[in-house]
């Protein structure tokens, strides 16, 4: 019997110092069974904190990863940046080339001359087509603002042949696209409406 708590039986009593300041241990089974549950703590905390060194390192590790493409991706934007139009240049090396060799005629004829103009806009052209560079030519479009600059307007009765209203009657200077985005839009006379 306890005498401290009667309703309890002495084996759940809970551990307390002795003198020496150490709980003691009970002999028997519940002496066993406190030693194992030691044991068995010590175990489960030593499994705990090579668990936390092993997520510790993990972290580093992506950390370090993260750190590593970072880096990778600022180095590519700024190769992007540097050598971004190399592919468009290098088609355009041609297009140099032929008129250097224009130039370099001793006695070029008219004739001549128009066939190299003519081949070198075909270079050109296709240098432009390569690279996404579309041409707009709106000649009897309806005006569109977002691809056309209007710079004046004329009577529907002074066209020839006849221009609908709101529709392009001169293409003064055409305009480019790259890809679908307005490089430089075309200049146009538009039909009054």
């Amino acid at each position: 019997m306890n005498p401290e708590a009667p309703d309890q039986p002495e084996d759940d009593l809970p551990a307390t110092t002795n003198d020496a300041g150490t709980v003691p241990v009970p002999d028997g089974a519940a002496g066993q069974a406190a030693q194992e549950a030691g044991v068995d703590a010590a175990g489960r905390a030593a499994a705990a904190e090579a668990r936390v060194a092993e997520l510790h390192d993990q972290y580093l590790r992506a950390v370090a990863e993260l750190e590593n493409v970072r880096r990778r991706g600022q180095e590519e934007v700024a190769r992007a940046h540097k050598y971004g139009i190399e592919g468009f240049a290098e088609s355009l090396l041609p297009v140099k080339d032929s008129l250097e060799m224009a130039l370099k005629a001793d006695t070029p004829t008219v004739e001549n001359l128009k066939e190299g103009v003519e081949a070198t806009l075909r270079l050109l052209a296709s240098a432009f087509e390569k690279n996404r560079l579309l041409e707009i030519d709106p000649q009897g479009q309806k005006f569109d603002p977002n691809h056309h600059q209007a710079i004046s307007t004329v009577p529907a009765a002074a066209t020839q042949p006849p221009v609908a209203e709101n529709h392009v009657a001169h293409v003064l200077q055409k305009g480019y696209l790259i890809g679908d985005r307005v490089l430089r839009p075309a200049l146009v006379t538009v039909v009054q409406g």
